[in-house]
């Protein structure tokens, strides 16, 4: 039996799609804050239980009888450790065999802001005693294709990231390689850096929506500040405009770069280009 935890997420949902292709719906767990989100699932005979980071006692009846764990790191920005630490000591006392989490590429020495808290819970969790493996996600393409109404609004990619390259991957892809190594063997003790096999600079995504939508649409690099608050102006609470711009600014160092191309060894084929998820952007 597997448990993923933020099941309702964006890479939760995608994650259990894929588990669903490997293994019996009843032997997934959905863990989420809130049962109701999750009903569709329940619909396709994945078990939901109830589990919210702030009520600790809550995790010990949704990891029972579980065998493996999917920690998805939280999206509380700040928050991050307390509510993992609350995660991992339920997983020791339920003698989980092997907990897997989504931690950050280049975690140990990545100069992005965002990766501190994913250094502080890959610490709990060698400490834990508890066999597992480090899935170091790198930068999800969607975090970009994210902006391309707003780029053909604009006619303009902003972004800090000079001529960083990105090695980014589709969201599916993470979490392909996550039910891989949810459902296959001898991972445990492994950090994978996982990462696009296609490197590509924001100018280059800028040029690949001209390409595809037949606009003229520039990258215009701007400073940290001023991009963040560029952010702030368009609606983004200051804590993610903050992350965002700090994680172009270390794109411009590197930080999103890896070609060990250990994701798609691991998922079995090669990445999805960033064309491709452009194209289902402009859909």
């Amino acid at each position: 039996m597997v448990v993923i935890t933020g099941a309702t997420g964006q890479l939760g949902r995608l994650v259990i799609a894929s588990l669903l292709q490997k293994v019996p719906a009843s032997d997934i767990v959905a863990a989420v804050r809130n049962v109701d989100k999750a009903k569709d699932l329940a619909a396709l005979g994945v078990q939901v239980r109830h589990a919210d980071y702030t009520l600790p006692a809550t995790w010990d009846d949704a990891l029972k009888g579980a065998d493996r764990l999917l920690l998805i790191s939280s999206s509380e920005i700040g928050q991050r450790v307390s509510q993992h630490r609350t995660v991992i000591e339920a997983a020791q006392r339920a003698g989980i065999k092997l907990l897997l989490y989504t931690s950050v590429l280049h975690a140990d020495t990545s100069p992005l802001g965002l990766a501190g808290e994913h250094r502080e819970t890959e610490q709990i969790i060698r400490a834990s005693g508890l066999p597992h493996v480090l899935l170091r996600n790198g930068w999800y393409t969607e975090n970009y294709t994210a902006g391309v109404p707003a780029a053909l609004a604009h006619g303009a990619v902003c972004g800090c990231a000079g001529n960083g390259r990105i090695a980014s991957a589709a969201r599916k892809d993470y979490a392909e390689a996550a039910a891989v190594a949810l459902t296959t063997d001898n991972h445990a003790g492994r950090t994978y850096g996982l990462a696009g096999d296609y490197a590509y600079t924001l100018g280059d995504l800028a040029a690949e929506i001209s390409r595809q939508s037949g606009r003229n649409i520039n990258y215009v690099n701007m400073a940290e500040p001023e991009y963040k608050q560029l952010l702030v102006s368009a609606g983004l609470p200051e804590p993610i405009a903050a992350l965002l711009s700090d994680s172009d600014t270390g794109a411009s160092h590197g930080a999103l770069f890896d070609d060990s191309h250990q994701l798609s060894t691991l998922i079995g084929r090669a990445t999805t280009p960033m064309a491709t998820s452009v194209a289902e952007a402009l859909r």
